[in-house]
């Protein structure tokens, strides 16, 4: 292009370079305003802008409420009629009649519809619908109706109840059905149940103080019924534990599955037992263990 320029027109070189440069120049501010207008910041509105609003709408309105109110308070004291009335039972109507306004009415109405009461003249000040100056004119004409103690409700006195207490008893734990171990005094109906489901898994009392491992019944509650219960000679269900499966142990709460499977285990390997003392070759089971399972079990 210079040579082109430089045949026709007769650029130099520094001419030639002085035109791209002037050409560079106008293409710049013919950009500008373009780039300008894609990163120049978005104007925002003021944050105040739409509470302002909405204050000045919210002033319209009460605004226009107060007029409406009072033009209807206008046009209510033009026909006040005074006159003798139980405000418990007068109508929205008849609160007009006395210088109301509906809306006023209205809110009284929803007050003794719900059940509030008047039961002097003077209650009438609470209503805060009711201005101090018609409640000065409406005071002298308030009759309201003998309600007696509590309205429509007739009073009964309380008739005081004696409590029927537990007759002390000796139930025997072995045999006694839920019923019989409610009457026990301090069992009720949730504990009752409870022993009985441990009886059946435990396959029957041997001591007394087995009650203790029943959920619940701690030493205090044992303390309380101990003297009211007693145990039979009833015959303990008892497993034999040379024949014992592992579903047949399970039952037992003072065996765990690990001492369930030592017992099957060391059976298997030295043969039957002969006795309660061959328990005690068996490691995993203490003295205290097989003192507890012997009345269960049998060789």
């Amino acid at each position: 292009m210079r040579i082109w320029l430089n045949k026709y027109f007769g650029f130099s070189k520094g001419e030639f370079n002085g035109l791209l440069f002037l050409a560079l120049i106008i293409v710049v501010l013919k950009a500008i305003p373009i780039i300008y207008s894609y990163t120049r910041p978005l104007e925002k509105d003021d944050p105040d802008l739409l509470a302002q609003i909405q204050k000045i709408t919210i002033a319209d309105e009460k605004y226009a409420d107060n007029v409406r109110e009072h033009i209807e308070n206008t046009n209510s004291e033009k026909a006040v009629k005074l006159f003798n009335f139980d405000p418990n039972t007068l109508s929205a109507d008849g609160w007009q009649s006395l210088g109301l306004s509906p809306k006023q009415a209205k809110a009284i109405i929803n007050y003794t519809g719900k059940g509030g009461k008047f039961y002097k003249p003077e209650d009438l000040q609470k209503m805060y619908t009711i201005s101090p100056e018609v409640y000065k004119k409406i005071l002298p004409y308030v009759k309201i109706a003998d309600q007696g103690l509590s309205g429509s409700k007739k009073y009964t006195p309380f008739e005081k109840k004696e409590y029927i207490k537990k007759v002390a008893v000796i139930v025997d734990i072995n045999s006694a059905d839920s019923a019989q171990l409610d009457e026990i005094k301090g069992i009720g109906g949730a504990f009752a149940s409870r022993i009985l489901k441990y009886r059946e898994r435990l396959g029957g009392f041997y001591k007394k103080e087995q009650l203790m491992e029943v959920y619940g019944l701690d030493s205090v509650k044992y303390a309380e019924i101990k003297d009211q219960i007693s145990i039979s000679n009833v015959p303990l269900k008892t497993v034999n534990i040379n024949t014992a499966v592992f579903n047949d142990l399970k039952r037992n709460p003072y065996l765990s599955y690990k001492q369930i499977n030592a017992i099957i285990q060391y059976r298997k390997q030295h043969g039957n037992y002969t006795g309660i003392t061959d328990l005690k070759k068996v490691v995993i089971l203490n003295q205290q263990v097989i003192d507890k399972i012997a009345p269960y079990i049998s060789f």
